[in-house]
């Protein structure tokens, strides 16, 4: 892999100059994830923040060729553009070597866009499909989302006398991708920006389909300040909360293990959607969320034991 010098010298394909909230983790994944690129690309880009922010006409900050699709579709889109390309090489029509991305927020990843990524998942598209996971529909005006955590305050999970914010826990979409088989599932965070580089390089060159699930914090929607979103991302990592690991051709891999394995209220108390589990009689429902992060801990540990 290169060194960061060395990255830093590479061209920014998403570039400075757009309307994403200062702080927001998503730019940061997707120039982070781009900067693994050595040849053309073209990108599917969902609805939601991302696309919104980045192409408001008639500017555009992406220096890659780049598609809008439906919220719904990011991946059934970039699936059919590398059918087109497949075709045309084929016919000796084109000559370079083209790689296929997909960008899409957990709103068009794990619920409506669901259907899409999985079918083009089981067809076996040589594609790159990056979640970019902050949680919720941002963009939309912060409802819950399946990727929500279980406690977290959102406007269609409001925390108050009768309902003390989502109730079921976030679903774990990277486990989901891996039972497809595909040749490629990694969990990347910004804070490891290494790790992040070294999985996309991989995911680029897989033989068939790849997906990336990024943790990306919305300032606005976790209610945190702007500066934080780094420090959150690696306090993430090192609750375990989000640990970092890969799929490789069925071998599960951690990538990195926590020295320490902090206290999951350590990252909670630091985001105002779950202040409220800090008053009251909510102690229950930390409880419970530190026991599902332990759980699912112990099971990747196995998992990444016996390969």
């Amino acid at each position: 892999m290169a060194t960061l010098k060395e990255l830093t010298r590479k061209p920014e394909l998403l570039t400075g100059g757009h309307r994403l909230c200062a702080g927001c983790g998503a730019s940061i994944v997707v120039r982070q994830l781009l900067k693994a690129a050595d040849t053309p690309l073209v990108l599917a880009n969902a609805t939601g923040c991302l696309e919104v922010a980045t192409t408001i006409y008639p500017y555009t900050a992406w220096r890659a060729s780049w598609m809008h699709s439906a919220f719904e579709n990011a991946a059934a889109t970039i699936s059919g553009i590398e059918a087109a390309y497949k075709s045309l090489k084929r016919q000796g029509k084109i000559q370079e070597d083209i790689k296929f991305v997909a960008f899409a927020g957990d709103g068009g990843t794990y619920d409506i866009g669901f259907q899409a990524l999985s079918g083009a998942a089981e067809r076996g598209h040589k594609m790159v499909y990056v979640c970019y996971d902050n949680g919720a529909y941002m963009n939309t005006g912060i409802q819950r989302s399946s990727s929500t955590p279980l406690g977290a305050d959102t406007t269609t999970s409001p925390a108050g006398s009768k309902v003390p914010g989502k109730t079921m826990h976030r679903k774990d979409l990277s486990a989901i991708m891996a039972a497809h088989n595909i040749p490629y599932v990694a969990q990347v965070s910004p804070s490891h920006w290494s790790d992040a580089v070294k999985k996309m390089e991989k995911a680029l060159a897989a033989d068939g389909p790849a997906f990336i699930n990024a943790l990306a914090p919305c300032p606005r929607g976790w209610r945190t300040q702007t500066s934080e979103t780094i420090d959150l991302c690696r306090l993430a990592v090192d609750t375990c909360y989000w640990p970092l690991y890969e799929v490789e051709d069925g071998v599960w891999r951690l990538t990195q293990k926590p020295k320490e394995k902090k206290p999951l209220e350590e990252w909670l108390k630091r985001q105002g959607r779950f202040r409220h589990l800090f008053k009251g009689n909510n102690k229950a429902i930390l409880d419970e969320l530190q026991g599902w992060v332990d759980r699912n801990w112990e099971s990747l540990l196995k998992r990444c034991e016996t390969g």
